[in-house]
C-alpha cells in the first residue's frame, strides 16, 4: 500500500509532504519494497501514527476488571475505531483472586484487525496510599508486595507494562529496586513528600500515575510528587487532558514543566461511548453526565472520553498540535517501552496510520 500526497508526522515532530509505503502491516523504506500497489490518497491530511492510551479502565459497557474476554474484545474495537491502537488495559484495587483471573484472561486475547494491540496491562492497584485512594476501594488496599506481582504478572504472560506504587507505603522501596529493571515503576496515588517521592525516582522510578490527581498539590513549601517528577529528566508524567480532571491552565504548565514528558491517557470507564447513567468502576457506583464520572461522594472516578478527544483537547487548550499528537504516540510508546514498535512512522515499526484533517477530525485508521 502506498499513502500518497499526505502532511507525514515525523519522529523529529514537524509534518513532510511525502508518501508513505507499507508492506506486510510493517512502514518501509521506498516503493520497491511494496508488493501491493494499492493507493490512498490523504492529500490535504496529516498522517500521523496511532494513539496509544496506556491508562484506560474500558469503554462501551465493558471494564477490564469484568475478566470477560469478549468485553475486552469490544473495548478494543471501541479504541481502534477511535484511532487507538495500541492499549493497556488498566486494572483497579481489587483482590488477590480477582485480579489473578482478570490477568489471566488478557494473556489469552490474541490480535484481531479489527482491534487495537494490547500493548501490556497497566495494574494500576492495590499498592496504594488510602489518603489518597481516588476511585480505589480502601478496603482491598495492601503494602507493595513482590510475590502478588511475580504472580499477577506470570498469570498474563509477563505483560505488565507499568504499576503504580505509593513510595510512602510500607516495602516500596525494596519492589522498586526488585522491579525497576522488570516494568516501569509509576508513582502516584500518594501522599508522599518531595523527598520520599525524588528518592523513589532516584531508586528507578520513572512514571507518574495522571499528574495533579490523587497526589499532594505542587506548593511552593511542598512541591511533592509533581516537583520531584518535573526535575528527574527520565520520568515520564501521565495527563488526563478530558477538560474535567485538569484545568486548561494546569494542562498548559504541565506541558512546560515536562516538555516532551507528558503522556495523555483517557483514563476512561465503562461508560465511554454509553449513555449517561449509573454504572461501575472497581466495585463503586460512579454516576455519568457528560464527560462527568463521580463516585456518590463527589470524588472524580475515571473519565468518559477517549484519548483522541483527550489529544484534541489539549490542541483547544492552546498546547501546540505537534506536541500534543507526540504526547499521544511518540510519548506512550517511550513511556512503557514499545517506541521500537509503534509511536513513530519509521520503516520497520508496525503500520499504525490514522489520517486526520486540518480541523483534528479522525478521517481513517490504517492498522
Amino acid at each position: 500500500m502506498i499513502i500518497k500526497n499526505g502532511l507525514v508526522f515525523t519522529e523529529d515532530k514537524i509534518f513532510e509532504k511525502k508518501d508513505l509505503y507499507v508492506e506486510d502491516h510493517r512502514i518501509v523504506e521506498d516503493a520497491s519494497l511494496v508488493t501491493d500497489r494499492s493507493e490512498i490518497d490523504a492529500d490535504g491530511l496529516m498522517v500521523i501514527p496511532g494513539l496509544i492510551d496506556v491508562h484506560s479502565h474500558g469503554a462501551c459497557g465493558s471494564d477490564f476488571c469484568d475478566a470477560d474476554p469478549e468485553g475486552l474484545r469490544k473495548i478494543l474495537r471501541y479504541q481502534l475505531s477511535h484511532g487507538i491502537t495500541s492499549y493497556c488495559p488498566t486494572s483497579m484495587t481489587l483482590p488477590e483472586e480477582q485480579l489473578t483471573e482478570i490477568f489471566s484472561k488478557a494473556a489469552a486475547i490474541d490480535d484481531r484487525p479489527d482491534q487495537a494491540h494490547i500493548a501490556g496491562i497497566n495494574m494500576e492497584g492495590p499498592f496504594l496510599d488510602p489518603i489518597r485512594k481516588g476511585a480505589h476501594a480502601e478496603g482491598h488496599i495492601v503494602s507493595a508486595d513482590l510475590v502478588l506481582f511475580e504472580k499477577l504478572n506470570a498469570a498474563c504472560g509477563n505483560i505488565i507494562r507499568l504499576v503504580t506504587l505509593a513510595p510512602n507505603m510500607d516495602n516500596a522501596f525494596p519492589f522498586i529496586q526488585a522491579l525497576h529493571s522488570v516494568t516501569h515503576i509509576s508513582l502516584g496515588h500518594t501522599s508522599a513528600s518531595y523527598e520520599v517521592c525524588k528518592q523513589a525516582l532516584d531508586a528507578g522510578a520513572d512514571h507518574v500515575t495522571h499528574l495533579f490527581n490523587a497526589m499532594l498539590p505542587f506548593n511552593h513549601r511542598e512541591p511533592g510528587l509533581i516537583g520531584a517528577a518535573a526535575e528527574t529528566p527520565h520520568c515520564m508524567a501521565e495527563l488526563i487532558c478530558d477538560g474535567i480532571h485538569i484545568h486548561k491552565s494546569a494542562v498548559q504548565a504541565a506541558f512546560s514543566m515536562f516538555p516532551d514528558r507528558i503522556v495523555l491517557i483517557s483514563d476512561s470507564m465503562r461508560a465511554t461511548g454509553m449513555e449517561d447513567g449509573i454504572y461501575d468502576l472497581g466495585g463503586q457506583q460512579v454516576t455519568v453526565r457528560g464527560n462527568h464520572a463521580a463516585l456518590k461522594d463527589g470524588t472524580i472516578a475515571g473519565s468518559a472520553t477517549n484519548l483522541f478527544d483527550c489529544m484534541r483537547t489539549a490542541v483547544s487548550f492552546g498546547i501546540p498540535r505537534e506536541t500534543a499528537i507526540a504526547a499521544a504516540s511518540m510519548n506512550p510508546a517511550k513511556s512503557i517501552g514499545i517506541y521500537g514498535e509503534a509511536g513513530s512512522l519509521t520503516p520497520g515499526k508496525r503500520s499504525d496510520i490514522l489520517l486526520v484533517d486540518s480541523q483534528m477530525n479522525l478521517v481513517q485508521v490504517i492498522k
